[in-house]
């Protein structure tokens, strides 16, 4: 190392000239130009695109949280955007620990993407206790409305608690009032409604109850429920129609998470809510037919990118 480049010295350690104060915005406005620049020469008169926020937790092993929303929103070709809620230390085998966020961390997040982002729809996953689902709620109440994809996440696929008990009442009250679609599987619901959902023929009448709560409306997944082709009921402003698809043969990790999230993809590229579930429901359904086992564990991971719509991956290839 040169003797200039120490770790007393780290300014030094990165080059002998260091920007001054004033210089980093001189520079920012200049990369902001020679963007701007750079895109008129490709034919893009606006390069920006639409914006999706997730706000949940961390997946350290990478197949459902933050890091399956991102790679869906990706997938979709919409502009990802994050506020972490909780950081997990997981695998394909279990849970093994948990750290919620700050109330006051999670609110700067939100907060600095609304700022600057044309966020059209937002999807919230992990919230992990009470002081968080306050917190976001009460963010989101200061913010612009726009389309809310709730995924009450409660328990890992692994069958760890992400959800404290003493904050459903909360998740109640305070979130799913203000939630476009509310996206739960069975287990999910049996928790919030305090009652047991035993049958397929019993989900439309779940998803009915659930909406009283205050969502607009309510896609009941039917994965946990029966043996034969998946049920999954939405029941909204426009009536109630019931989406089906063939059972796979496989424990996939992070189906909720990017359900959710390609819905609120969806959304954001201007979908009504029926279209944008059926679309996001036959995502999902390809990322299966491509998942894959990166760890030891049974669970497969999905593959988002794989499963990317038609008309998206050919756009993308001009890219």
């Amino acid at each position: 190392m040169p003797e200039h480049a120490t770790s007393a010295d780290p300014e030094r350690a990165l080059g002998e000239a260091a920007p001054r104060a004033g210089q980093h915005v001189a520079f920012a406005q200049h990369a902001r130009r020679a963007g701007t620049r750079c895109a008129d020469a490709a034919g893009l008169a606006d390069p920006r695109r639409p914006a999706v926020l997730t706000i949940a937790g961390s997946d350290s092993g990478g197949g459902a949280g933050i890091q399956a929303d991102l790679r869906t929103f990706a997938a979709h070709r919409i502009h990802g955007l994050s506020a972490v809620t909780a950081l997990t230390a997981q695998h394909t085998r279990a849970v093994t620990a948990v750290a919620i966020t700050r109330p006051a961390l999670i609110a700067a997040q939100i907060d600095a993407v609304f700022d600057d982002f044309d966020i059209r729809a937002l999807k919230i996953g992990m919230l992990g206790n009470r002081a968080t689902i306050r917190c976001v709620a009460r963010v989101l109440s200061r913010q612009r409305r726009v389309p809310v994809v709730l995924d009450p996440v409660m328990v890992a696929s692994s069958g760890a608690a992400l959800l404290a008990r003493d904050a459903i009442e909360a998740l109640r009250a305070e979130l799913l009032p203000i939630a476009t679609l509310l996206t739960p599987n069975a287990p999910e619901a049996e928790l919030l409604l305090g009652r047991r959902i035993r049958h397929p023929r019993a989900l439309a009448g779940a998803a009915r109850d659930l909406q009283r709560f205050g969502p607009q409306a309510v896609l009941l997944k039917g994965g946990h429920v029966g043996s034969g082709p998946v049920a999954d009921h939405l029941v909204g402003p426009d009536g109630h129609r019931v989406f089906e698809h063939p059972r796979l043969d496989l424990d996939g990790h992070g189906t909720g998470c990017t359900l959710s999230a390609a819905i609120a993809a969806n959304l954001a590229a201007g979908r009504p809510l029926a279209r944008a579930v059926e679309a996001a429901i036959g995502y999902v359904h390809r990322a299966l037919r491509h998942a894959y086992r990166p760890g030891r564990g049974s669970v497969s991971v999905l593959g988002h990118l794989a499963a990317a719509p038609r008309d998206r991956r050919r756009r993308g290839r001009s890219d």
